[in-house]
């Protein structure tokens, strides 16, 4: 786990969007550690926890006039951090919550005299050829015209995406990988590493007014890698099943084609759409120039290891909680 930072240079009254997700929690704790003062919007209903010291408000954020008066309340604050995101990658909800509910919340944000937003992107955005990543990229282009400093944070896999086939292992099915395994690579960041570096942006200048793509420490690793991992953890012999991608582009034709007369059928196309981008496009820093993706050049961060994650995963330390994040 990384070092408990030392405190920021001045408390901050920070407003945060998506407090309760996984990757939120760890940023709210991060947030709390360097004595800023924290105020959550949630869903209204939710029962999801917050860390200790954090103040709780429910608050529709796609409703410009019930976050104002549930969630800010008249107050100021200080910054906006958003760790908030669509739960399915579904058009129409990428659209409502990565662009519009961002908008609503940059325009209450900057009334409330908010200076510097942080935001958590996603790495893939530099290469946009699905919906959700359209949406993201359009808030991003706001968020940079708002007039207000920004630092616009896009991290590479996390380690609860790539935790998914654990449990296939352990029960000694094989690892399922598209192609060979090697289609594909990334830098995975833990939750608690990512929190550190968000709140970070906060207090450190050379974060402001930038796109930030971060990876966790150590080299690139791909899906073989990954199972051959916990194979080892395991001590089972490794197994590997190929998936062609092929198989993927089929299935994508023909909910395309069905989609024509049913929403949730093209739902569905866009779902495995999202899947045949992740089986080969890698999660590490694009070079516009040749189109290639560069593990060398993607930035690291942090301490923890998708390795290690697995192993604490396998003694019963920490529990799966990947949420939407499942793919297996």
């Amino acid at each position: 786990m990384p070092d408990t930072p030392v405190a920021a240079p001045a408390p901050l009254r920070v407003l945060m969007l998506g407090g309760t997700g996984t990757i939120g929690r760890a940023t709210v704790a991060a947030l709390l550690r360097r004595g800023h003062t924290v105020v959550c919007i949630v869903r209204p209903g939710s029962d999801r926890p917050l860390p200790e010291g954090a103040t709780r408000r429910e608050a529709a954020v796609t409703d410009p006039l019930a976050l104002a008066r549930d969630g800010l309340r008249g107050e100021r604050f200080d910054a906006l951090v958003s760790c908030l995101a669509s739960r399915t990658g579904a058009p129409a909800d990428a659209w409502a919550i990565d662009h519009r509910a961002h908008v609503t919340a940059l325009a209450a944000a900057r009334e409330a005299g908010v200076r510097h937003v942080v935001l958590l992107s996603a790495i893939c955005v530099q290469k946009p050829l699905l919906e959700f990543q359209r949406a993201k990229l359009a808030f991003e282009e706001a968020l940079m015209a708002s007039g207000l400093d920004w630092s616009i944070v896009r991290p590479t896999a996390f380690f609860k995406s790539l935790s998914g086939q654990l449990e296939r292992v352990r029960q000694g099915r094989p690892f399922l990988v598209f192609g060979d395994g090697r289609l594909t690579a990334c830098k995975p960041i833990s939750d608690a590493d990512l929190a550190d570096y968000l709140a970070d942006c906060l207090h450190d200048p050379a974060r402001r007014n930038r796109i930030l793509p971060i990876g966790g420490p150590g080299p690139a690793i791909t899906p073989r890698e990954q199972g051959e991992w916990l194979f080892e953890l395991t001590g089972r012999p490794p197994r590997f099943r190929r998936v062609p991608v092929a198989m993927l582009d089929a299935i994508i034709a023909g909910l395309s084609l069905l989609g024509r007369v049913s929403p949730a059928l093209r739902d569905k196309a866009e779902f495995a759409r999202i899947g045949r981008y992740y089986a080969t496009e890698s999660m590490l820093l694009l070079d516009p120039d040749t189109g290639r993706y560069d593990a060398e050049a993607t930035p690291s961060t942090g301490r923890d290891t998708l390795r290690e994650h697995y192993a604490r995963m396998l003694r019963g330390e920490i529990a799966d909680d990947r949420g939407e994040h499942a793919v297996f």
